[in-house]
């Protein structure tokens, strides 16, 4: 899990970083978080997040929408953004990284190209 936590450090260094998860979407629990709990319960987030990403899933096989993955998900709140990327890697299926962004201070283009870099350094 070294190589979770360091991953985790690396993504609150995102600039605007508030708090990230790695979630398994098929119970909801959140295997590794960081970030500012004041702000943010990334627990509830991890769990409702995983609904999301449930029913997504359940909507593209809905829609034949086989040949397809999701690459990420972005939700975007008046103050904050909050970014969701399922992993494709094998070991990775039926996780997610779930990154949260204050958006006065995040680059979501840069957001999105450091959480999918460091996708592909995540040994799980």
């Amino acid at each position: 899990m070294s190589n979770l936590e360091s991953a985790l450090k690396e993504a609150m260094a995102i600039d605007g970083a508030i708090g990230v998860a790695l979630v398994d979407y098929d119970s909801g629990m959140a295997l590794g978080t960081l970030g500012d709990s004041a702000e943010l319960d990334l627990n509830v987030a991890a769990a409702g997040n995983t609904d999301l990403v449930r029913a997504k899933m359940r909507t593209m096989q809905m829609l034949n929408l086989h040949d397809n993955e999701i690459e990420d998900m972005l939700i975007t709140l008046t103050t904050q953004y909050h970014l969701i990327r399922p992993l494709t890697m094998p070991n990775g299926r039926g996780l997610f990284l779930y990154l949260a962004l204050n958006r006065a201070r995040a680059n979501m283009a840069m957001a999105r190209h450091q959480l999918r870099r460091l996708e592909t350094t995540l040994e799980l």
